[in-house]
């Protein structure tokens, strides 16, 4: 057992509660003594000897003394070897938490497979401990990533404002140079962007605005934007949207979803393949599917394509900062919607969000 705790300086048992369990010891035993007189009667020498009274007396009231005494010693070292085992292993793993180390778990007491109070208080530390361990490698994560996708844009300026200095260069290259700056601090506003966005979603910073629009309105708006890229890649857009969908939501939160899920499914999908995106009504569900015929995603990539800054195609991963699922996910939680992915390598992926839909508002 470790040693006891320096901070704890109050004893169990005072000079209190060993009066008060002399008391009892004596009431409990004078009781027994005078119902044995009371019927067998006083021993006449008892009564005509003063001196065998006193003597017995004084014996009685060592023997009185001695009960208490292991009375007291039994209860003190039944609380501290028995109540008190379990709480000080717990405050010992407490202490270790604290000081920083989330590796610590608590083995089962007993062991005969059952579960008392402490068996599961020592559950729920361990899951605890469980949690932090894994906040505490996401924060270790976090910091690494943010700090590596700041160090390319940033690298990417610093060097090419070097280039610019020299007077070598022809026009055609500065504006060359010049338009890698711009690129870079794009880059790196959108990162910075995100990750304000992600943080003050995260902690409920952001109250949605909730009113009734058209989400076939809406999702059409969000897939002009990106017309050029289509044309670029030569992709084959596929459309199904239901146009009398009414939503009550946030519009503006939602437009990042989808703007979001449709730029990684060009992103993913290679030149002259093709995007499918439809919106149905499913019960009271709204149920929007962007599908995309690109390299599809490993099932252990899957577990993780929603983390902050994880991105499964390090090859492009200059094109994006692995936010984006994040954000996306976090909007949805915020407002009732849930997203899911179906895909496998080389079959594409499938994203799935559904939507609370409401029917009592006619489309305009």
């Amino acid at each position: 057992m470790d040693e006891r705790d320096p901070r704890i300086n109050a004893r169990f048992m005072t000079f209190q509660k060993y009066l008060v369990i002399l008391a009892i010891v004596s009431i409990v035993c004078g009781s027994n003594v005078g119902l044995y007189f009371l019927l067998v009667g006083t021993p006449s020498a008892i009564v005509s000897d003063t001196e065998d009274t006193i003597r017995m007396i004084f014996i009685m009231l060592i023997y009185l003394l001695g009960i208490t005494f292991v009375v007291c010693h039994a209860v003190n070292s039944y609380r501290s070897k028995i109540l008190m085992g379990p709480t000080n292993k717990l405050c010992h793993a407490a202490q270790r938490v604290a000081s920083g180390d989330y590796s610590v778990r608590l083995a089962p007491s007993r062991t005969d497979g059952k579960k008392d109070e402490f068996e599961v208080l020592f559950e729920d530390f361990n899951v605890m401990t469980e949690e932090l361990a894994s906040t505490e490698m996401m924060k270790n994560d976090f910091v690494s990533n943010v700090s590596h996708e700041l160090k390319t844009p940033l690298s990417v300026i610093s060097n090419t404002a070097t280039i610019l200095e020299s007077d070598d260069l022809t026009e055609a290259e500065r504006k060359n140079y010049c338009e890698k700056i711009g690129e870079a601090a794009r880059r790196l506003s959108v990162l910075v962007t995100n990750i304000l966005q992600v943080n003050r979603l995260e902690h409920q910073k952001i109250q949605p605005k909730k009113k009734p629009f058209n989400l076939s309105e809406a999702i059409a708006r969000c897939i002009l934007i990106y017309d050029e890229k289509f044309e670029e890649k030569k992709i084959d857009l596929d459309t199904d949207l239901d146009e009398n969908l009414i939503v009550v939501n946030d519009e503006n939160l939602l437009d990042m979803v989808w703007t979001n899920l449709i730029s990684n499914a060009i992103k993913f999908t290679p030149e002259g393949g093709n995007i499918r995106i439809s919106l149905r009504r499913e019960s009271k569900r709204a149920s929007i599917s962007v599908i995309d015929s690109g390299c599809g995603i490993s099932a252990e990539d899957q577990r993780r394509i929603f983390d902050k800054f994880y991105q499964a195609d390090t090859s492009r991963a200059t094109q994006g900062n692995g936010l984006g699922l994040a954000l996306v996910r976090r909007i949805l939680e915020l407002l009732g919607g849930t997203i899911s992915l179906d895909s496998a390598p080389g079959h594409g992926s499938a994203f799935t969000v559904l939507l609370p839909a409401e029917t009592d508002f006619p489309c305009e």
